[in-house]
């Protein structure tokens, strides 16, 4: 009888068609009211002989009939995955849709270019805020009050509080303050970030980006400062032979102070960056004044080194050919498609700045 019933149990087994099929076929032998159960409730009216050998028999059974059904539901299972496989196929060679790209703004990609070629030369980054005070944004870095060179900075001033004039900052050269106020040199680092004037014009916006840098030792001249930025500006524009030239110039935290060219040409209405014979001025930079390093605590007798600042903006016009600067802040995704970068552009010196 035993016999009969596994052979009728696996062929419903073995004709189950689907999961919810087989698991029919479970319940109606295994389950709590299945036919393989309903003889195991029956051993105890058997003597012990008699039970002993049924009760192995229909173990047998049971573990028999329960491998069939695990066998049947991964056969099950796996011509089930099949076939949802072959009816969702996606063509994984179709380009991403354009719209769900996002693009990296031009400003923070030449942030990350120019720091990335400043990081090889072994400058760190530094950061301050925004909102400074008159001593660090001017008066610490040679700036007395009532001195005319405050007149060169269209500053946005905040109401006063307590005894200090508050303003947003002019340059990033409050950042150079703070680091030398908090550190004993040798210093070497760039600070980036947003700077603020009041003027308003195709070269001129009031939140703009500058970059400046900071190299105080014991020695430290000169011509340190002019190999530096020599070899910054040749990787930024990647024209091996760009000369540059230095022309004196006035800076109240700086002395020697030097405006730096580069060379181009404007031929035919198009600026192209070379040795084509004419300049471009794109950056001040000199070496720090004594007054600077006194005032930030640093003994001016034994410790000397250079600064220079540029604008970010500016320098990305060049290079990417943006012709207008308010542009850069405008919110226009037409704009920011055409001259934003994608997420893996990376700046890196090895592989190169830009795609």
């Amino acid at each position: 009888m035993l016999d009969a019933l596994k052979d009728e149990l696996l062929s419903q087994v073995n004709a189950a068609a689907d999961l919810s099929a087989l698991d029919e076929v479970r319940v109606s032998a295994l389950g709590k009211k299945g036919r393989i159960t309903g003889f195991m409730k029956e051993l105890g009216a058997l003597t012990p002989d008699e039970r002993k050998e049924r009760g192995q028999a229909l173990n047998a059974l049971k573990d028999e009939i329960a491998a069939a059904i695990d066998a049947r539901k991964a056969d099950l299972a796996a011509a089930h995955l099949k076939a949802r496989l072959e009816a969702e196929r996606v063509d994984v060679t179709l380009p991403v849709r354009p719209e769900t790209e996002g693009r990296i703004h031009p400003i923070s990609q030449t942030m990350d270019e120019m720091i990335a070629i400043f990081a090889e030369m072994g400058f760190s980054v530094a950061e301050g805020p925004d909102i400074e005070d008159d001593f660090h944004n001017f008066t610490a870095l040679n700036f007395p009050p009532g001195h005319p060179a405050r007149d060169m900075h269209d500053t946005f001033y905040l109401p006063d509080s307590g005894d200090k004039k508050m303003l947003l900052r002019t340059h990033t050269s409050p950042v150079q303050v703070r680091t030398m106020l908090n550190n004993k040199p040798p210093i070497r680092i760039v600070a980036p970030g947003r700077t603020y004037r009041s003027d308003y014009d195709m070269t001129h916006t009031p939140m703009f980006h500058q970059i400046e840098g900071l190299v105080i030792d014991e020695a430290t001249n000169m011509g340190h400062l002019k190999g530096c930025l020599v070899e910054f500006c040749r990787a930024f524009f990647d024209v091996d032979d760009l000369p540059l030239r230095f022309r004196p110039s006035f800076f109240p935290f700086t002395e020697p102070s030097a405006e730096v060219d580069i060379g181009c040409s404007r031929k035919g209405g198009e600026l192209k960056l070379g040795n084509y014979g004419d300049w471009l001025e794109i950056l001040g930079c000199g070496m720090v004044h004594p007054n600077v390093l006194e005032a930030c605590g640093i003994d001016s007798t034994r410790y000397q080194g250079f600064a220079f600042g540029m604008g970010v903006e500016r320098v990305a016009m060049l290079k990417y050919g943006i012709p207008d600067l308010r542009t850069f802040f405008e919110a226009d995704l037409r704009w920011l498609k055409h001259y934003g970068f994608a997420s893996l552009d990376i700046p890196n010196i090895a592989h190169g700045l830009t795609r």
